[in-house]
């Protein structure tokens, strides 16, 4: 079984402040730092660091060179990552002084795959493959209808959610990987129960992991079958590949074959380990350190 992850690579822009700003406000950052990320490049870095052999397709704009190096570097196949003029997808992020964030995002070459590059891309892989996606790419009901006819299985991260996800028949997703607010526009509930009965409702074919911040996350399969899994306590420095490092790991789990309570535990460790570190794709611990981590 081959792995692709058809996704972003953001050159992320990244600033320390007192406390996220609110409208009408201006205040001096403490500091800015550039780091490589986007959704798809943090989870590829993930799966690799994981021990998982993945391949990313995505295009980088004109200064998007350290990207590519940055999945060679971390053991990503760049086979499928192409290069166009403008420039590459970026984001501003402010991180106060309790770790939290909030994101900005430009699309640039994020938004530039053709349904030709698509299917050159997808001839490669076969029934049985494994597609991982976002939501910071075009042509997203494309890819999701192509990677379906194939046979391949595909795994959804809906982030960020928007109107565009509407286009995509999501009934050809095997396993949502959501959090409480992706949960809530999907379903219209709050309660994560409620989230879970109700995505059940409508994609009862689907899996589902629901990840709920401080109090861990939850997992449900097409059965109704529910397992739980709190957080490891750790001092954050800045949350931002949190999640895209507890999905990487949650794959490689599924990959590895281990049972559903492992994984969990196994991606709640990796996670913790990235909030303590500042950066996106740096911040991502390599499997043999998760193993061996005191939490």
């Amino acid at each position: 079984m081959k792995v692709l992850n058809f996704g972003s690579l953001n050159l992320d822009y990244t600033y320390q402040v007192e406390t996220i700003l609110v409208p009408g406000e201006t205040q001096a950052s403490k500091g800015r730092q550039i780091f490589c990320g986007g959704k798809g490049l943090n989870q590829s870095i993930a799966l690799a660091k994981a021990g998982i052999p993945v391949y990313h397709a995505g295009m980088i704009g004109e200064e998007g060179d350290v990207l590519l190096e940055t999945c060679r570097e971390n053991g990503v196949n760049t086979e499928f990552i192409r290069k166009i003029d403008g420039p590459s997808g970026h984001t501003i992020i402010q991180v106060d002084k309790d770790g939290q964030n909030c994101i900005l995002l430009f699309g640039g070459s994020n938004r530039s795959i053709t349904k030709e590059f698509a299917d050159e891309v997808l001839d490669a892989f076969d029934s049985g493959d494994m597609i991982l996606l976002q939501n910071e790419i075009n042509e997203l009901d494309y890819i999701i209808d192509r990677a379906y006819e194939k046979g391949m299985m595909i795994i959804l991260n809906p982030s960020p959610y928007d109107d565009g996800l509407k286009k995509c028949d999501l009934g050809k997703v095997s396993l949502f990987l959501v959090n409480e607010i992706e949960g809530y526009q999907i379903t219209g509930e709050k309660e994560p129960d409620r989230i879970l009965e109700k995505i059940r409702e409508i994609y009862p074919k689907a899996k589902v992991v629901l990840t709920l911040g401080g109090n861990g996350s939850v997992y449900q399969d097409e059965t109704g079958a529910v397992h739980r899994q709190g957080i490891y306590k750790v001092k954050a420095v800045d949350t931002t590949a949190a999640g895209d490092t507890f999905t990487g790991y949650f794959i490689s789990s599924l990959i590895d074959g281990l049972p559903v309570q492992e994984g969990l535990k196994l991606a709640a460790k990796a996670s913790a380990i990235a909030v303590s570190r500042a950066g996106a794709t740096a911040s991502i611990p390599l499997r043999e350190e998760v193993l061996n981590s005191d939490l």
